[in-house]
């Protein structure tokens, strides 16, 4: 097998092909320093994401169960959702722990910030943690959604995620990252 090291490719243009409200899909076209491979990709350009892991004084996980289109069923998840433009991905977890859940929580601190498919996506999920949440019993859903709230002990969080019920791979990684959090690795 030969190895190599990857070079940058130099855009040249790109156009929107489809604005889907959530992301944008443009054509960009590429090509590599050595000037003989280019070509057209697609890229989804998304706005950033948060996802929040919540913490009650109990140590349990906050978490919301809700049909997600693209896989056609329910998910078991941790809550989150899109940045506006400009804010800070700490006030957008309080903002959507809270509209989604109910519950506030008073200091939060990014965890790590992800690629979710740098294959065909520009942006980043942060995973934001919040800890000592409260619920306040206030919820602000969008037009289309509707959740079951649940907490449940980290350690079950966990257990579900080894078994096959939580398949979320932002939700499985923002796991990953509290369980090396709680364990002082991070």
């Amino acid at each position: 097998m030969k190895s190599v090291n990857p070079l940058n490719w130099k855009k040249l243009s790109s156009a929107t092909e489809a604005d889907c409200r959530v992301f944008a899909v443009a054509r960009e076209h590429w090509v590599h320093p050595d000037g003989q491979r280019k070509g057209d990709f697609f890229v989804m350009h998304c706005p950033g994401w948060v996802n929040v892991l919540a913490l009650t004084p109990e140590k349990e996980l906050v978490m919301v169960r809700q049909f997600r289109f693209g896989t056609r069923g329910i998910s078991l998840e941790i809550p989150g959702g899109v940045m506006e433009d400009g804010e800070d991905p700490v006030t957008t977890g309080a903002r959507e722990l809270l509209e989604e859940t109910g519950y506030c929580g008073k200091r939060g601190q990014i965890l790590a910030s992800v690629h979710p498919n740098p294959a065909i996506q520009s942006n980043r999920c942060h995973l934001v943690l919040f800890e000592n949440v409260e619920d306040t019993g206030e919820l602000s859903w969008d037009g289309n959604e509707e959740m079951e709230i649940l907490t449940m002990s980290v350690e079950e969080v966990f257990e579900r995620a080894r078994n096959g019920e939580i398949t979320h791979s932002l939700v499985i990684d923002a796991l990953f990252y509290l369980q090396n959090y709680l364990a002082g690795k991070l």
